[in-house]
């Protein structure tokens, strides 16, 4: 077990209504039967299938550690828009320790998030010296990381890929690199085949049969883009067939 974790495992805490339609949604199935999802790695990925619940779970963490469910440290607290599900009142995080830092960060929402930095008129020095919506979406993604995330914390990042091209996408390996040096623990739901070759990393797929532990050339990401990138040709004539 690694005792740099912040969160050691999530606990199913009192039995959930069924017609709740997160019940229906594979992951929460699993956890209703195991009762638990252990983390026993700095780097936890999520990864799986639109709809199987990946999103729907990080989210539930994040807001049971404490953040903001449409991102941010914990210190925001706003809301736009009311979306999230009840999954975090079902649930208890075991930690082992308490974290210094922490950042919930999430594609969907993360312009609210800039306007609030706005809106607070937070130091700016911690976000590259300037607004967020002064940047690309990319770059105010990165800028975040690079500059805010100080090391020594929770980070949970749900499909950060979304606003970063695959170079930057491995800037932001090295970036992770760098806080896991410095005793952080990441949990990121992700579809990026080049993010989840991060080493020594525990990828949890998730299925229309539950969540299973599974290795980088065992998830369909790499099964499929592998099978893409080498036959490129072969594989759009397939799909465009009539």
């Amino acid at each position: 077990m690694n005792n740099n974790l912040y969160i050691e495992k999530v606990l199913l805490n009192k039995k959930m209504d069924n017609t709740s339609y997160i019940t229906s949604l594979p992951a929460i199935k699993y956890l209703i039967k195991k009762q638990e999802l252990k983390f026993d790695k700095n780097v936890t990925f999520f990864v799986g299938e639109n709809g199987t619940g990946k999103s729907t779970m990080l989210e539930a963490i994040a807001i049971c550690a404490g953040f903001n469910a449409e991102g941010g440290s914990k210190n925001f607290n706003f809301s736009t828009k009311s979306t999230e599900s009840d999954l975090y009142k079902h649930l208890t995080i075991s930690r082992k320790r308490k974290e210094k830092d922490g950042f919930f960060l999430r594609a969907e929402s993360f312009y609210n998030v800039a306007s609030q930095v706005d809106e607070l008129k937070l130091n700016l020095n911690g976000y590259g010296g300037k607004s967020l919506h002064s940047q690309s979406h990319g770059e105010s993604f990165l800028s975040l990381i690079q500059n805010r995330f100080r090391g020594e914390g929770l980070y949970i990042l749900d499909e950060p890929e979304a606003a970063l091209s695959p170079l930057r996408q491995m800037t932001l390996i090295v970036e992770i690199d760098r806080l896991i040096k410095q005793n952080s623990q990441f949990i990121i739901a992700t579809h990026s085949p080049i993010l989840l070759t991060f080493p020594n990393a525990r990828i949890l797929e998730f299925t229309t049969d539950g969540i299973r532990l599974t290795n980088y050339k065992d998830t369909e990401h790499y099964i499929l883009t592998k099978e893409f990138l080498d036959n490129p040709e072969k594989m759009i004539k397939y799909l465009l067939e009539d």
